[in-house]
């Protein structure tokens, strides 16, 4: 066996006119399509059109050219079968050896703002497809790419024995069907979206690797970070990494975590999480006040944490944060002042995410159980003022407002059941995932100490009784709030009222498993 025709047809032209140049040198007869067979022939490669192996012209716009059986019976036939060498020599046939092929770029065509669903309809590759497939299927005989990367790897292999092995044609096949398999999950959650249909009967998704780990949760672990073809900025997925070590497994999940509360602060804000729950949350006039409060909050557990900010870093809040050790610092972006001190330390990695001042939108949250997984829209519900339902005697006073409402957009990110105390615009106590309730206010008292005196509370789901309404009285606490909804809400509200306790329901829970 030997390659001795290719056809190339691409879309991403990098490296092509160099790969098909090498390939005609060896004697490789090249056949092409459209663009790319204009690009070789503007560069000097011999190449024949495919029509002229087809007998046919390239028809409707070009939607036909490939899908015709002087190219699919070349793909197809098995060569060491008398019977298929038989037909393609009855038939006037001939094999083709190689097919290098990428795809009409749909994502890029998706990604564009002002797209029309005609354009993205008409980005739907139909011939390159099934050629990629035909090959791939057929790789006993076939080699076929679709990544420009490999075309170093297959020219050497090509070079030394006329062919490649047949271990490198199947790791190219199963390439190949991964990448098809992508491209056909974009498409079908394109149309699912344009025709209302979020949770369709089928659900496919796809991930490209951003990175192997070193491990996961534990050095036991194997795990990989991988991101959707079409993540929005302003995230951790599309964060650049201006300094420190490779991040952990952890590290991301924490990441996120840290980024996603920040993101509901419209003023400058600071956030600490530790384990996926913020130990810290501060606002200011500035970040740098927002800083000194977040640090402020819990300075005992901020220690080997991820800080995220929603403004730039400069210097002054630098200065601080280096005087903490920290594992990750997120902000929009960083002065040069700023990374000049905060990089004087090796390990730190320092993350830049752009703008995130964008409102958040829901997107598909999947947690995968033991032979399948949950699909959920992620918790993107903005509380507003209006929204609130006084249902006590006292009404909060506009400070105590205030408070309520930070309160609340941290509480929404805190692991369930979840207590959050919050004064002078930053946490003073956290309670989290505990397996009730007045439990989680217990931890989060204990931990504002004299604080709580005159603080406020926020609770991420209802309270089934009156007792940690008893507990925030004894704690000092003026102002609560919480969904509702229980049928014991008249007994939160008796010793509310009892203790001159302020208590707002939003009618909107925020459970976070």
């Amino acid at each position: 066996m030997a390659i001795r025709r290719a056809l190339i047809s691409v879309s991403d032209k990098t490296g092509i006119v160099e790969f098909a140049g090498e390939l005609a040198k060896l004697g490789v007869q090249i056949i092409s399509t459209g663009g790319t067979q204009s690009l070789l022939k503007e560069k000097g490669v011999p190449v024949i059109g495919i029509s002229e192996v087809t007998g046919f012209p390239e028809i409707l716009d070009g939607r036909v050219k490939t899908l015709h059986p002087a190219v699919h019976s070349g793909l197809l036939a098995i060569r060491d079968s008398e019977e298929h060498q038989a037909a393609m020599k009855e038939l006037g046939l001939d094999y083709i050896d190689l097919v290098v092929v990428n795809l009409y770029p749909f994502a890029e065509t998706i990604a564009k703002p002002d797209v029309t669903y005609e354009d993205a309809i008409e980005n739907i590759d139909i011939g390159g497809p099934t050629m990629l497939r035909s090959a791939a299927k057929n790789h006993a005989f076939v080699t076929v790419v679709v990544d420009a990367g490999d075309y170093s790897a297959v020219l050497e292999e090509v070079k030394a024995a006329g062919d490649t092995t047949l271990d490198t044609r199947k790791r190219l096949a199963g390439k190949v069907f991964r990448h098809t398999a992508a491209y056909d999950a974009l498409i079908s959650d394109y149309l699912a979206k344009q025709t209302g249909e979020p949770l369709p009967e089928k659900l496919t998704v796809t991930y490209e690797k951003v990175q192997d780990l070193r491990y996961g949760e534990n050095p036991h672990q194997k795990a990989a970070f991988y991101r959707k073809p079409l993540a929005p900025s302003g995230n951790i997925t599309t964060a650049e990494q201006l300094h420190g070590k490779e991040l952990s497994y952890n590290n991301i999940n924490d990441a996120n975590t840290a980024l996603q509360i920040v993101k509901e602060f419209s003023e400058p804000a600071v956030v600490a999480v530790k384990h996926m729950n913020p130990c810290g949350v501060g606002i200011g006039t500035d970040i740098h006040e927002a800083c000194q409060k977040a640090y402020a909050a819990d300075p005992v557990s901020i220690f080997g944490g991820i800080v995220a900010a929603n403004r730039t870093i400069g210097k002054e809040t630098a200065l601080l944060l280096h005087e903490i050790f920290l594992e990750i610092v997120i902000a929009p972006d960083f002065s040069q002042e700023a990374l000049d001190i905060l990089k004087q330390k090796k390990n730190i990695r320092l993350l830049q995410v752009g703008d995130i001042s964008g409102a958040k939108k829901a997107e598909a949250i999947i947690t995968t159980v033991e032979g399948g997984m949950l699909v959920q829209d992620s918790d993107a519900y903005q509380l507003t003022e209006a929204d609130l339902r006084i249902v006590t005697e006292r009404q909060p006073t506009e400070a105590e407002l205030k408070q309520l409402l930070f309160a609340w957009k941290v509480v929404k990110h805190v692991k369930s059941n979840a207590i959050v105390l919050a004064a002078d615009d930053m946490t003073i106590g956290v309670g989290a995932g505990q397996m009730n309730r007045v439990g989680a206010a217990k931890i989060a008292i204990e931990q504002a100490g004299d604080k709580a005196q005159g603080s406020v509370l926020a609770s991420d789901a209802f309270f089934p009784m009156g007792d940690t309404l008893e507990l925030a009285a004894k704690a000092g606490i003026t102002a609560v709030i919480q969904p509702g909804g229980s049928i014991k809400d008249e007994e939160s509200i008796r010793v509310a009222n009892e203790h001159g306790i302020a208590m707002v329901m939003t009618g909107v829970r925020h459970f976070k498993h």
